[in-house]
Parts: C-alpha cells; structure tokens; sequence
C-alpha cells in the first residue's frame, strides 16, 4: 500500500522558517521523482519543488532562493525546507510522487500519480 505521510507544518511569523518532511512506503521510492505543491484557501493545487531521482532539482519562481527540497533515499523520506517565509506562502503542502520522467519549472498535479494527505502552513504578519 503506496503512503505518503506529510508533517512538520504549523504556525510561523514571516521571515521565519520551516521544514517538511514525506516519509514514503509501499513504492520503489529510489526511481521516482518526488514533488511538493501547495493549495491555498480558494485556489488551485500549485507547483513549489520536486526532485528527480537523479536528483535534478526544480523550482517555482515563488521557491527560488527560499525554499530547498532534498531526498534521503535509505530513510525514503523527502524533505522541504523552507525560510524567510511570508504570508503568501500560506498553504496546505503536499507532497507526491511520480515514476514518469518530469521536468521543468511548471509541472503540474497530473504529472503525480501519488499524494499525500497534507500538512498546513501558516504564515502571519
């Protein structure tokens, strides 16, 4: 039974930091590329990072230079860590994974064939 199990969400000021993390089971989590999205109150699910197998690192324009996305293989676990953090950032994240070869800046939900359930992110002012 394929899992993914988000946490390390909770309540922030701005400029401050967090770190998330994914434990993955129940997949050959070394060949897949993982992701984070995130889905703000109202709006859609949204691209924040992945990581290739490889890898190869990707980001959207609002996580360059502030957040970091890394894997532990071994402990099939994914990490996202996140700082000078600002209210915008605000989100329920979730994390995935695909074992289809994505790439690029602008990767989107059904690009990911598995999710988690979702950690919340709460940035104030």
């Amino acid at each position: 039974q394929v899992q993914l199990v988000e946490s390390g969400g909770g309540l922030v000021q701005a400029g401050g930091s967090l770190r998330l993390s994914c434990a993955a089971s129940g997949f050959t989590f070394g060949i897949y590329s993982m992701g984070w999205f995130r889905q703000a109150p109202g709006k859609e699910r949204a691209f924040v990072t992945a990581i290739s197998s490889s890898r190869t690192t990707y980001y959207a324009d609002s996580a360059k230079g502030r957040f970091t996305i890394s894997r532990d293989n071994v402990k099939k676990m994914v990490y996202l860590q996140m700082n000078s953090l600002k209210p915008e950032d605000t989100a329920v994240y979730f994390c995935a994974a695909t074992a289809t070869r994505v790439t690029g800046t602008n990767q989107q939900t059904y690009d990911y064939k598995y999710w988690g359930q979702g950690t919340q992110v709460t940035v104030s002012s």
